[in-house]
């Protein structure tokens, strides 16, 4: 079974799915084969890794996977990343899209908090990793995933209502984690996002979230770079984005895949 990682902020904005997408590519670039969930119906992970949802051709998404509430229903899920690069072949996207949204109103049946687990179990068992990006919420969809996972990675921006939303999820995990039967679920990490250097009030705000998490902070703070945003609206992996500072940003993920693989797959 893959180790499955769950990425939050309960404020949206902090740019989860990004950090989702080019973490997972970062490890797949080291051999790990690597698994995207979508669990967000604004299906932001699944666009920027180059899926589009066709109502002519109705595809099997996450949505379906867990309305079925059976076993190991994710398998059939599971889509082949389709860039142009060599480490995408151990990449592997379970998409999302608006449907989604209709399993909120399955949250008060007896179980459904359990679905994501279920739907997961023994359709993960080929992959390394599972990096399941999820809604700026503490919801329905977002306790299915605290179910489901092994630990917690928190993506937040040095601005204090982002630090605020990742204050709120630590507090939900140690107030919940027993009622959802996520009893072994950890916090790994913090990771800091679309940082702009220079800016004093930025410092501030990062001294605030060291002070705050303190060794959960991983290192390197992610800056905030030109060239982030253009592969993501080109759905494009970082190596054939337009703009300035490619190996800077390249080589920020690489160094996070090295925390990853030293605090999480060691």
């Amino acid at each position: 079974m893959a180790r499955r990682t769950v990425v939050i902020n309960n404020r949206g904005g902090v740019g989860k799915s990004d950090v989702t997408l080019r973490l997972g590519a970062a490890l797949a670039k080291r051999g790990r084969r690597v698994g995207l969930l979508d669990f967000d119906p604004q299906g932001n992970l699944s666009r920027r890794a180059g899926w589009t949802y066709d109502e002519g051709q109705p595809q099997v998404t996450v949505s379906e996977a867990v309305q079925a509430d059976r076993v190991g229903t994710m398998r059939q899920v599971w889509t082949p990343v389709r860039w142009d690069i060599e480490y995408a072949a151990r990449m592997r996207l379970a998409p999302a899209w608006l449907e989604l949204e209709n399993r909120y109103a399955e949250a008060g049946l007896p179980s459904s908090h359990l679905r994501l687990a279920k739907s997961l179990q023994g359709a993960d068992e080929d992959l390394d990793d599972v990096l399941i990006d999820c809604p700026p919420s503490l919801f329905h969809l977002t306790q299915m995933a605290f179910s489901a996972g092994d630990g917690v990675l928190i993506v937040t921006r040095a601005e204090i209502d982002a630090i605020l939303g990742a204050r709120r999820v630590r507090e939900f995990i140690g107030e919940h984690r027993i009622g959802l039967h996520a009893d072994d679920l950890t916090i790994d990490g913090v990771i800091v996002n679309d940082y702009e250097q220079g800016k004093p009030r930025q410092r501030q705000q990062l001294e605030s979230i060291r002070r705050i998490f303190g060794d959960l902070v991983w290192d390197p703070i992610v800056g905030r770079r030109e060239i982030m945003a253009n592969a993501s609206n080109d759905h494009v992996p970082l190596e054939h984005a337009k703009g300035s500072q490619l190996q800077q940003a390249v080589a920020g993920f690489e160094l996070l895949a090295d925390t990853y693989e030293k605090r999480i797959a060691a």
